[in-house]
Protein backbone atom coordinates (compact mmCIF):
# COMPACT_ATOMS: atom_id res chain seq x y z
CA UNK A 1 0.00 0.00 0.00
CA UNK A 2 3.14 2.29 1.24
CA UNK A 3 4.30 2.04 -2.75
CA UNK A 4 0.98 2.67 -4.18
CA UNK A 5 1.03 5.75 -2.53
CA UNK A 6 4.65 6.51 -3.59
CA UNK A 7 4.23 5.63 -7.29
CA UNK A 8 1.16 8.11 -6.82
CA UNK A 9 2.53 10.91 -5.08
CA UNK A 10 5.71 10.59 -7.65
CA UNK A 11 3.34 10.42 -10.94
CA UNK A 12 0.90 13.58 -9.48
CA UNK A 13 4.46 15.47 -8.61
CA UNK A 14 5.07 14.42 -12.61
CA UNK A 15 2.25 15.70 -13.90
CA UNK A 16 2.41 18.89 -12.16
CA UNK A 17 5.47 19.47 -13.19
CA UNK A 18 4.59 19.04 -16.85
CA UNK A 19 1.64 20.85 -16.50
CA UNK A 20 3.84 23.87 -15.36
CA UNK A 21 6.20 23.94 -17.78
CA UNK A 22 3.75 23.37 -20.76
CA UNK A 23 1.78 26.56 -19.19
CA UNK A 24 5.38 28.48 -18.85
CA UNK A 25 6.00 27.95 -22.36
CA UNK A 26 3.15 28.84 -23.90
CA UNK A 27 3.01 32.50 -22.01
CA UNK A 28 6.83 33.02 -23.41
CA UNK A 29 5.88 31.87 -26.99
CA UNK A 30 2.73 34.62 -26.82
CA UNK A 31 5.17 37.07 -24.54
CA UNK A 32 7.40 36.87 -27.72
CA UNK A 33 4.38 36.70 -30.67
CA UNK A 34 3.94 40.37 -28.84
CA UNK A 35 6.99 42.16 -29.91
CA UNK A 36 7.22 40.47 -33.49
CA UNK A 37 6.56 42.60 -36.32
CA UNK A 38 6.51 39.75 -38.64
CA UNK A 39 3.09 38.65 -39.39
CA UNK A 40 4.32 35.59 -40.45
CA UNK A 41 6.71 34.52 -37.50
CA UNK A 42 3.88 35.94 -35.33
CA UNK A 43 1.36 33.74 -36.16
CA UNK A 44 4.02 30.53 -35.90
CA UNK A 45 4.73 31.90 -32.37
CA UNK A 46 1.24 31.96 -31.49
CA UNK A 47 0.53 28.39 -33.09
CA UNK A 48 3.55 27.17 -30.47
CA UNK A 49 1.93 28.79 -27.71
CA UNK A 50 -1.63 27.07 -28.46
CA UNK A 51 0.36 23.90 -28.97
CA UNK A 52 1.68 24.22 -25.49
CA UNK A 53 -1.43 24.84 -23.99
CA UNK A 54 -3.13 21.83 -25.33
CA UNK A 55 -0.11 20.08 -23.56
CA UNK A 56 -1.12 21.36 -20.43
CA UNK A 57 -4.48 20.89 -21.28
CA UNK A 58 -3.74 17.05 -21.36
CA UNK A 59 -1.53 17.05 -18.16
CA UNK A 60 -4.50 19.24 -16.61
CA UNK A 61 -6.66 16.35 -17.64
CA UNK A 62 -4.54 13.14 -16.63
CA UNK A 63 -4.61 14.91 -12.82
CA UNK A 64 -8.65 15.71 -13.00
CA UNK A 65 -8.72 11.84 -13.99
CA UNK A 66 -6.98 11.31 -10.20
CA UNK A 67 -8.69 13.48 -8.60
CA UNK A 68 -5.95 15.97 -7.89
CA UNK A 69 -6.14 19.87 -8.34
CA UNK A 70 -4.38 22.04 -10.59
CA UNK A 71 -1.01 23.55 -8.85
CA UNK A 72 -0.81 27.40 -8.86
CA UNK A 73 -0.55 29.01 -12.26
CA UNK A 74 3.46 29.68 -12.63
CA UNK A 75 3.86 33.31 -13.80
CA UNK A 76 5.06 35.02 -10.77
CA UNK A 77 7.36 37.97 -10.71
CA UNK A 78 10.73 36.33 -11.44
CA UNK A 79 9.42 34.46 -14.55
CA UNK A 80 7.74 37.61 -15.88
CA UNK A 81 10.70 38.99 -15.53
CA UNK A 82 12.55 36.53 -17.37
CA UNK A 83 10.53 36.50 -20.35
CA UNK A 84 10.91 40.14 -20.42
CA UNK A 85 14.36 40.26 -20.43
CA UNK A 86 14.31 37.17 -22.63
CA UNK A 87 12.11 39.34 -25.18
CA UNK A 88 14.29 42.37 -24.65
CA UNK A 89 18.05 40.19 -25.51
CA UNK A 90 16.08 40.04 -29.16
CA UNK A 91 14.79 37.51 -31.24
CA UNK A 92 17.48 35.60 -32.00
CA UNK A 93 18.78 35.03 -28.53
CA UNK A 94 14.90 34.21 -26.95
CA UNK A 95 15.08 31.55 -29.86
CA UNK A 96 18.44 30.22 -29.10
CA UNK A 97 17.06 30.10 -25.69
CA UNK A 98 13.95 28.42 -26.30
CA UNK A 99 15.46 25.68 -28.53
CA UNK A 100 17.21 24.52 -25.72
CA UNK A 101 14.18 24.35 -23.72
CA UNK A 102 12.27 22.33 -26.16
CA UNK A 103 15.32 19.96 -26.73
CA UNK A 104 15.54 20.13 -22.61
CA UNK A 105 11.74 19.54 -22.45
CA UNK A 106 11.70 16.48 -24.94
CA UNK A 107 14.46 14.56 -23.03
CA UNK A 108 13.02 15.01 -19.86
CA UNK A 109 9.77 13.74 -21.52
CA UNK A 110 11.70 10.52 -22.91
CA UNK A 111 13.16 9.80 -19.97
CA UNK A 112 9.69 9.75 -17.77
CA UNK A 113 8.24 7.17 -20.61
CA UNK A 114 9.65 4.59 -18.70
CA UNK A 115 8.16 5.58 -15.08
CA UNK A 116 4.96 6.03 -16.35
CA UNK A 117 2.25 3.98 -18.45
CA UNK A 118 -1.27 3.73 -18.75
CA UNK A 119 -2.64 7.34 -21.15
CA UNK A 120 0.05 9.25 -19.41
CA UNK A 121 2.53 7.37 -21.62
CA UNK A 122 0.80 7.53 -24.96
CA UNK A 123 0.36 11.36 -24.08
CA UNK A 124 4.07 11.59 -23.77
CA UNK A 125 4.64 9.68 -26.79
CA UNK A 126 3.07 12.19 -28.55
CA UNK A 127 3.72 15.36 -26.50
CA UNK A 128 7.69 14.62 -26.80
CA UNK A 129 7.28 14.02 -30.32
CA UNK A 130 5.53 17.49 -30.70
CA UNK A 131 8.28 19.33 -28.81
CA UNK A 132 10.75 17.65 -31.20
CA UNK A 133 9.00 19.70 -33.65
CA UNK A 134 8.87 23.04 -31.83
CA UNK A 135 12.59 22.87 -31.94
CA UNK A 136 13.00 22.34 -35.27
CA UNK A 137 10.74 24.64 -36.31
CA UNK A 138 12.34 27.05 -33.93
CA UNK A 139 15.64 26.47 -35.38
CA UNK A 140 14.23 27.38 -39.12
CA UNK A 141 12.92 30.30 -37.33
CA UNK A 142 16.75 31.37 -36.23
CA UNK A 143 17.89 31.60 -39.99
CA UNK A 144 15.68 34.49 -40.40
CA UNK A 145 16.53 36.05 -37.37
CA UNK A 146 19.37 38.30 -37.92
CA UNK A 147 21.80 39.26 -40.84
CA UNK A 148 24.09 36.38 -39.94
CA UNK A 149 21.31 34.22 -39.54
CA UNK A 150 20.18 35.05 -43.04
CA UNK A 151 23.93 34.30 -44.84
CA UNK A 152 23.57 30.89 -42.84
CA UNK A 153 20.23 30.26 -44.46
CA UNK A 154 21.44 31.23 -47.89
CA UNK A 155 24.29 28.86 -47.71
CA UNK A 156 21.94 26.03 -47.30
CA UNK A 157 20.20 26.42 -49.46
CA UNK A 158 22.65 27.28 -52.55
CA UNK A 159 25.28 24.54 -52.97
CA UNK A 160 27.20 27.13 -54.71
CA UNK A 161 28.91 28.59 -51.77
CA UNK A 162 30.67 25.62 -50.65
CA UNK A 163 31.28 23.73 -54.07
CA UNK A 164 31.97 26.42 -56.27
CA UNK A 165 32.18 29.61 -54.06
CA UNK A 166 32.60 28.99 -50.56
CA UNK A 167 36.70 29.53 -51.29
CA UNK A 168 35.84 33.21 -51.88
CA UNK A 169 34.80 33.84 -48.52
CA UNK A 170 37.79 31.64 -46.69
CA UNK A 171 40.28 33.48 -48.91
CA UNK A 172 38.95 37.02 -48.05
CA UNK A 173 38.52 36.33 -44.58
CA UNK A 174 42.37 34.41 -44.73
CA UNK A 175 44.36 37.99 -46.75
CA UNK A 176 42.22 39.96 -44.02
CA UNK A 177 43.90 37.84 -41.10
CA UNK A 178 46.95 37.71 -42.61
CA UNK A 179 46.85 41.41 -44.01
CA UNK A 180 45.95 42.47 -40.08
CA UNK A 181 48.43 40.89 -38.17
CA UNK A 182 51.40 41.16 -40.34
CA UNK A 183 51.11 44.81 -40.92
CA UNK A 184 50.85 45.02 -37.20
CA UNK A 185 53.93 43.52 -36.85
CA UNK A 186 56.26 45.81 -39.66
CA UNK A 187 54.89 48.65 -38.18
CA UNK A 188 56.22 47.46 -34.69
CA UNK A 189 59.28 46.52 -35.98
CA UNK A 190 59.58 49.84 -38.20
CA UNK A 191 59.24 52.20 -35.11
CA UNK A 192 61.19 50.06 -32.68
CA UNK A 193 64.21 49.81 -36.02
CA UNK A 194 63.64 53.07 -37.80
CA UNK A 195 63.07 50.26 -40.88
CA UNK A 196 66.21 48.10 -40.82
CA UNK A 197 66.35 44.95 -42.54
CA UNK A 198 64.89 43.39 -38.77
CA UNK A 199 61.87 43.96 -40.22
CA UNK A 200 61.79 41.64 -43.14
CA UNK A 201 62.74 38.89 -40.78
CA UNK A 202 60.12 39.21 -38.25
CA UNK A 203 57.35 39.87 -41.09
CA UNK A 204 58.47 36.33 -42.40
CA UNK A 205 58.12 34.88 -39.07
CA UNK A 206 55.17 36.69 -38.81
CA UNK A 207 53.46 35.65 -41.90
CA UNK A 208 54.64 31.87 -41.73
CA UNK A 209 52.70 31.82 -38.28
CA UNK A 210 49.57 33.27 -39.40
CA UNK A 211 49.90 31.27 -43.06
CA UNK A 212 50.31 27.65 -41.00
CA UNK A 213 48.28 28.79 -37.67
CA UNK A 214 45.35 29.74 -40.31
CA UNK A 215 45.61 26.55 -42.52
CA UNK A 216 45.60 24.20 -39.49
CA UNK A 217 43.13 26.00 -37.81
CA UNK A 218 40.57 25.86 -40.91
CA UNK A 219 41.35 21.75 -41.95
CA UNK A 220 40.59 21.00 -37.71
CA UNK A 221 37.61 22.84 -37.95
CA UNK A 222 36.67 21.64 -41.05
CA UNK A 223 37.36 17.80 -40.13
CA UNK A 224 35.28 18.46 -36.82
CA UNK A 225 32.49 19.87 -38.19
CA UNK A 226 32.24 16.63 -40.73
CA UNK A 227 33.12 14.33 -37.99
CA UNK A 228 30.19 16.05 -36.05
CA UNK A 229 27.30 16.09 -38.83
CA UNK A 230 28.50 12.02 -39.51
CA UNK A 231 28.10 11.32 -36.16
CA UNK A 232 24.84 13.12 -35.99
CA UNK A 233 23.91 11.73 -38.86
CA UNK A 234 24.51 8.20 -38.03
CA UNK A 235 22.43 8.52 -34.51
CA UNK A 236 19.19 9.98 -36.51
CA UNK A 237 20.02 6.88 -39.18
CA UNK A 238 19.64 4.49 -36.05
CA UNK A 239 16.40 6.67 -34.61
CA UNK A 240 14.68 6.30 -38.24
CA UNK A 241 15.30 2.42 -37.98
CA UNK A 242 14.27 1.86 -34.68
CA UNK A 243 10.91 3.37 -35.20
CA UNK A 244 10.40 4.72 -38.90
CA UNK A 245 6.85 5.72 -38.02
CA UNK A 246 8.19 7.85 -35.20
CA UNK A 247 10.28 10.21 -37.00
CA UNK A 248 7.51 10.19 -39.93
CA UNK A 249 5.39 11.86 -37.65
CA UNK A 250 7.93 13.95 -36.26
CA UNK A 251 8.16 15.40 -39.74
CA UNK A 252 4.69 15.85 -40.34
CA UNK A 253 4.32 17.82 -37.29
CA UNK A 254 6.88 20.11 -38.25
CA UNK A 255 5.51 20.66 -42.12
CA UNK A 256 2.15 21.84 -39.40
CA UNK A 257 3.99 24.01 -37.71
CA UNK A 258 5.30 25.57 -40.05
CA UNK A 259 2.20 26.81 -41.72
CA UNK A 260 0.81 23.33 -43.92
CA UNK A 261 -2.61 22.17 -43.04
CA UNK A 262 -2.75 18.46 -41.52
CA UNK A 263 -3.53 16.72 -44.87
CA UNK A 264 -0.49 18.72 -46.94
CA UNK A 265 1.86 17.89 -43.98
CA UNK A 266 0.60 14.41 -43.92
CA UNK A 267 0.76 13.93 -47.72
CA UNK A 268 4.78 15.50 -47.58
CA UNK A 269 5.52 13.83 -44.89
CA UNK A 270 4.50 10.09 -46.06
CA UNK A 271 6.53 10.98 -49.72
CA UNK A 272 9.85 11.93 -48.68
CA UNK A 273 9.12 8.83 -45.33
CA UNK A 274 9.02 6.07 -48.88
CA UNK A 275 12.47 6.85 -49.36
CA UNK A 276 14.35 6.30 -46.38
CA UNK A 277 17.61 8.28 -46.99
CA UNK A 278 15.68 11.50 -47.99
CA UNK A 279 14.19 11.20 -44.85
CA UNK A 280 17.27 11.12 -43.50
CA UNK A 281 18.60 13.98 -44.82
CA UNK A 282 15.32 15.99 -44.29
CA UNK A 283 15.25 15.35 -40.35
CA UNK A 284 19.01 16.07 -40.55
CA UNK A 285 18.07 19.22 -42.07
CA UNK A 286 15.12 20.27 -40.01
CA UNK A 287 16.35 18.67 -36.66
CA UNK A 288 19.62 19.36 -36.64
CA UNK A 289 19.96 22.00 -39.53
CA UNK A 290 22.65 20.03 -40.97
CA UNK A 291 23.43 18.99 -44.64
CA UNK A 292 26.29 17.72 -46.10
CA UNK A 293 26.57 20.41 -48.77
CA UNK A 294 27.60 23.24 -45.77
CA UNK A 295 30.83 21.14 -45.18
CA UNK A 296 33.87 22.09 -46.85
CA UNK A 297 36.71 19.65 -47.55
CA UNK A 298 39.68 20.01 -44.97
CA UNK A 299 42.14 19.63 -47.17
CA UNK A 300 41.06 22.54 -49.30
CA UNK A 301 39.91 24.96 -46.36
CA UNK A 302 43.48 24.59 -45.04
CA UNK A 303 45.25 25.01 -48.39
CA UNK A 304 42.72 28.21 -48.97
CA UNK A 305 43.05 29.69 -46.03
CA UNK A 306 47.00 29.04 -45.78
CA UNK A 307 47.81 30.61 -49.38
CA UNK A 308 44.95 33.88 -48.89
CA UNK A 309 46.88 34.39 -45.36
CA UNK A 310 50.11 34.31 -47.06
CA UNK A 311 48.97 36.29 -49.68
CA UNK A 312 47.18 39.44 -47.34
CA UNK A 313 50.64 38.89 -44.99
CA UNK A 314 53.31 39.50 -47.35
CA UNK A 315 51.98 43.13 -48.84
CA UNK A 316 53.08 44.74 -45.62
CA UNK A 317 56.37 43.20 -46.07
CA UNK A 318 57.27 44.34 -49.95
CA UNK A 319 58.56 47.49 -49.65
CA UNK A 320 61.33 45.94 -47.08
CA UNK A 321 62.77 43.53 -49.49
CA UNK A 322 63.95 46.78 -52.07
CA UNK A 323 64.70 49.26 -49.56
CA UNK A 324 64.87 50.61 -45.76
CA UNK A 325 64.17 53.44 -43.77
CA UNK A 326 61.79 55.87 -44.46
CA UNK A 327 60.80 55.08 -47.43
CA UNK A 328 60.52 51.62 -46.55
CA UNK A 329 57.85 52.52 -43.60
CA UNK A 330 55.88 55.07 -45.96
CA UNK A 331 55.69 52.46 -49.07
CA UNK A 332 54.55 49.43 -46.71
CA UNK A 333 51.70 52.13 -45.29
CA UNK A 334 50.74 53.29 -48.23
CA UNK A 335 49.98 49.82 -50.22
CA UNK A 336 48.93 48.20 -47.00
CA UNK A 337 46.35 50.93 -46.21
CA UNK A 338 45.11 50.31 -49.65
CA UNK A 339 45.34 46.58 -49.11
CA UNK A 340 43.06 47.05 -46.48
CA UNK A 341 40.50 49.33 -48.20
CA UNK A 342 39.99 46.55 -50.86
CA UNK A 343 39.90 43.69 -48.46
CA UNK A 344 37.39 45.28 -47.03
CA UNK A 345 35.34 46.62 -50.15
CA UNK A 346 35.50 42.20 -51.10
CA UNK A 347 33.93 41.43 -47.95
CA UNK A 348 30.76 43.04 -49.45
CA UNK A 349 30.64 39.71 -51.57
CA UNK A 350 30.00 37.33 -48.31
CA UNK A 351 28.24 40.38 -46.15
CA UNK A 352 26.47 42.72 -48.90
CA UNK A 353 26.91 45.43 -47.02
CA UNK A 354 27.90 48.74 -48.82
CA UNK A 355 31.44 48.35 -50.42
CA UNK A 356 32.72 51.79 -49.37
CA UNK A 357 31.70 51.88 -45.76
CA UNK A 358 33.18 48.37 -45.38
CA UNK A 359 36.61 49.24 -46.64
CA UNK A 360 36.65 52.37 -44.50
CA UNK A 361 35.64 50.36 -41.84
CA UNK A 362 38.35 47.98 -42.24
CA UNK A 363 40.61 50.73 -43.39
CA UNK A 364 40.28 52.75 -40.27
CA UNK A 365 40.88 49.54 -38.02
CA UNK A 366 44.27 48.32 -39.95
CA UNK A 367 45.61 52.19 -39.84
CA UNK A 368 44.51 52.74 -36.06
CA UNK A 369 46.54 48.99 -35.15
CA UNK A 370 49.40 50.19 -37.04
CA UNK A 371 50.02 53.72 -35.41
CA UNK A 372 49.75 52.15 -31.87
CA UNK A 373 52.47 49.09 -33.26
CA UNK A 374 54.33 51.48 -34.50
CA UNK A 375 54.48 54.27 -31.62
CA UNK A 376 55.06 51.43 -29.27
CA UNK A 377 57.83 50.10 -31.32
CA UNK A 378 59.20 53.52 -31.33
CA UNK A 379 58.98 53.85 -27.40
CA UNK A 380 60.72 50.67 -26.70
CA UNK A 381 63.47 51.70 -29.51
CA UNK A 382 66.83 51.78 -27.77
CA UNK A 383 68.05 55.35 -27.38
CA UNK A 384 71.13 56.69 -29.65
Amino acid sequence: MTDETGNREKLVEVLKANWRREREGARLYRTLAEGEPDQRRRNILLKLAAAEEEHAQKWAGQLAALGEPLPPEPGGFLSRLRQRLLRLSGTGNALRQIERSENRDAAEYAGQMAALGGNARDILHRVRLEEKAHSSVIRSMLAEAGPEHALTALQRQERWHRTGGGWIGDAIYGVNDGLGAVFGIVSGMAGYSGGGHVVVIAGMAGLLASALSMGSGAYLAAKSEREIYEAEIARERAEIERDPEEERQELELFYELSGLSEDEARLMAGRIAERPEELLKTLAHHELGLSEANFPDPVRAALSSTISTAVGAIIPIIPFFFTEGVPAIVASAIISTLAHFAVGAAKTVITGRSWFASGMEMTVVGVAEATITYLIGLFLAPVG
